[in-house]
């Protein structure tokens, strides 16, 4: 388990060193501008009652902050592994005086807090992520009937989306890696990763041996990504 877990830190310091000062311009860039659409998806899915959110793998804090914004009353936490990432995350809290946002230095699967959450969240995390460990410590922080939402990149299931998939790693490869260095690792490494990973299938597994109600999933962008939601049994 902790071989697992330290391969799974070196490959997120192998794709990401490097790349936080331009990593709010390259999400988007690279994506066409849908990154913001899931993250307008992930705010509108928190409970609008909400009362503490956790941002897990919060990276330069954009979900963060827009969570925050939605809901000022709330108390957002938000968790990233890589301290170049938060550092950007903290000065972007000080620059526009969002006061109800707290950064913490940590892997997601280690973070534990002993007050509730009403809604656990994460984007582009469950890829590199030990999802059993996530999930039991989700369960311990949610409050009874609470939310988790996990979102990241899917392998397309048809051969047609597959060729446009594929089409669009390449063309990465081909023009980002060229303009942008840093970011060459995770254009070629990205792809694999994602036809390797099976975290919808383990996810879920996983929130149904611990007792989460409503597990959902929905496929976004022609089956690019997914959102699964899932509440903690009452």
């Amino acid at each position: 388990m902790a071989n697992a877990q330290d391969a799974r830190a070196t490959l997120v310091e192998r794709f990401f060193q490097g790349t936080g000062d331009s990593y709010d311009f390259m999400v988007n860039a690279a994506t066409f501008g849908i990154d913001k659409l899931w993250k307008r998806r992930i705010v509108s899915l928190i409970p609008s009652q909400s009362r503490r959110v956790a941002d897990l793998a919060c990276g330069t804090g954009i979900s963060t902050l827009a969570i925050a914004r939605k809901l000022p009353r709330c108390q957002v936490v938000g968790v990233e592994l890589r301290d170049e990432y938060l550092s950007i995350a903290r000065e972007k809290v000080r620059r526009y005086g969002v006061a109800n946002v707290e950064l913490v230095l940590s892997r997601a699967e280690d973070y534990q807090c002993p007050e509730p959450f009403d809604c656990i969240a994460s984007s582009y995390l469950a890829k590199y992520a030990d999802i059993p460990r996530l999930v039991d410590n989700a369960t311990h922080m949610l409050a009874p009937g609470g939310l988790l939402l996990m979102h990241d990149f899917t392998y397309p299931p048809k051969p047609q989306l597959v060729r446009l998939w594929r089409l669009y790693f390449y063309l990465l490869q081909r023009v980002g890696g060229r303009w942008f260095p840093n970011w060459r690792e995770i254009y070629h490494g990205l792809p694999e990763l994602i036809q390797q990973t099976r975290w919808t299938e383990e996810l879920t597994a996983a929130l149904q041996a611990q007792g989460f109600t409503e597990i959902r999933q929905q496929d976004l962008t022609l089956y690019g990504s997914a959102f699964i939601t899932a509440r903690r049994a009452p």
